[in-house]
């Protein structure tokens, strides 16, 4: 079944859509409007009612976000575009960027107006150095075109944007720990209050969300809220959500369907099914920080509600495949790999929990397993709830999956003392 594409309507196959191409969609007739036309508190009253959620992971409300900066706030006052993306299985926000750069840069333009904010940031990873230059270069013909600067098409508003070079690591993708590093320092989290909010980058007020969260923001104001509604196939979701397809599918690669599209039609419809010779088993429905979802959970309603309470989360939207050939405790155990890896080190469970959770998956892997580690797996998994950031939680997700769902296989390597899959 096809479904109206709102994100990816201007994606052509070999090069990005230009400004006119744009404009020619619709583009930048939200914020003429919102300059013309509404307050900053209106902006944020649209985006509250549309009921958008952040597209990142943490699945935050962004109009929320948006009113939680104080009338009286100090200035200036910074919008943050998160366009890290170093979640594994994830590749959403490339794809936007290299589709239709315009796009987001109108909604920066848009949420920033909402807080009166007057320096725009895309944070960037390193390995998306086309994405840095495409954005760079665009940034710069929306300079030009009257979009960005000093009286933005005329208005009073004034907004510029610069793109910044992430010096990488995953964790940099936490909030405060994104923060810190655009300041220069070490990406360690930061526990709030103060919330970025009040106190985000150099001490100003700053809202960070994501880039797809902020591609979302011209079609609200365009459209309308109920109209976002609208787009979900259940009631609690709004929107359309681009999903990464990986795994042991036909056809792996990124599928903008309404929220709430069942997981079993994005794998037999979109992604073409299973590869011949492959069965579904389970598969990551967000991201490698979100739970296993075992086969009973075939027919799920991917949207951020029904997940929850499946006891896993809609996350990034990637979905990583996994087939009745694949070991689940080699895979837990690469995931594990690395987090432990890229945990930056500065809470106990996080930097300790790791490694050790990952030394049992080994042994257990490598024929070496005992069955008092499977205590000692459930412990560790909930001491690193107790962690300073997301990130442990995250971490332990697909371990906790693999207990939950997955416990006999488990076992069966240990009783076995050897890896059945191999």
């Amino acid at each position: 079944m096809k479904y109206p594409q709102i994100l990816l309507q201007n994606r052509k196959p070999d090069r990005i859509a230009t400004l006119e191409e744009y404009r020619q969609s619709g583009g930048y007739q939200a914020l003429a409007d919102i300059l013309e036309k509404y307050s900053y508190k209106d902006v944020q009253e649209e985006i509250l009612e549309s009921r958008l959620l952040g597209r990142g992971g943490a699945a935050f409300p962004a109009g929320t976000k948006l009113m939680s900066v104080a009338d009286d706030a100090s200035f200036p006052r910074y919008i943050v575009c998160n366009a890290d993306e170093m979640e594994p299985g994830t590749f959403k926000d490339r794809v936007l960027i290299h589709a239709d750069p315009h796009m987001i840069i109108e909604g920066i333009i848009i949420a920033g107006y909402a807080v009166t904010a007057e320096k725009g940031i895309i944070f960037i990873r390193p390995e998306y150095e086309s994405g840095a230059k495409i954005l760079e270069r665009e940034i710069d013909i929306a300079r030009q075109s009257g979009y960005l600067g000093k009286n933005i098409l005329d208005s009073d508003y004034a907004l510029d944007i610069v793109v910044h070079r992430s010096a990488g690591r995953y964790i940099c993708g936490e909030v405060t720990a994104q923060l810190s590093a655009l300041m220069g320092k070490r990406p360690n989290p930061k526990q709030p209050p103060p919330y970025p909010t009040e106190r985000g980058v150099w001490g100003m007020p700053t809202v960070l969300s994501n880039v797809e969260t902020f591609a979302c923001i011209p079609h609200i104001i365009n459209n309308g809220p109920d109209w976002f509604k609208s787009l979900a196939k259940t009631e609690t979701g709004a929107g359309t959500k681009i999903f990464c397809v990986s795994g042991k599918v036909k056809r792996p690669g990124f599928y903008e369907l309404p929220i709430g599209t069942r997981l079993s039609e994005i794998i037999e419809e979109h992604a073409g099914g299973m590869r011949a010779g492959s069965e579904f088993k389970a598969c990551l429905p967000g991201g490698a920080s979100t739970q296993f979802l075992p086969k009973e959970l075939y027919d799920i309603e991917m949207d951020f509600d029904p997940l929850r309470e499946a006891g896993s989360r809609l996350g990034t939207g990637a979905i990583m495949v996994f087939d009745h050939k694949t070991c689940l405790v080699a895979a837990t155990l690469n995931l594990i790999e690395f987090f432990a890896r890229e945990s930056c080190g500065w809470c106990t469970p996080c930097r300790e929990g790791l490694p050790y959770i990952r030394d049992i998956l080994w042994r257990i892997e490598n024929g070496e397993g005992e069955e008092e580690f499977m205590p000692m797996l459930e412990r560790m998994s909930k001491h690193l709830w107790s962690a300073y950031c997301a990130f442990a939680p995250g971490a332990i997700s697909p371990l906790q999956g693999l207990l939950a769902h997955f416990k006999d296989e488990v076992l069966e390597h240990i009783s076995q003392r050897k890896c059945p899959f191999k």
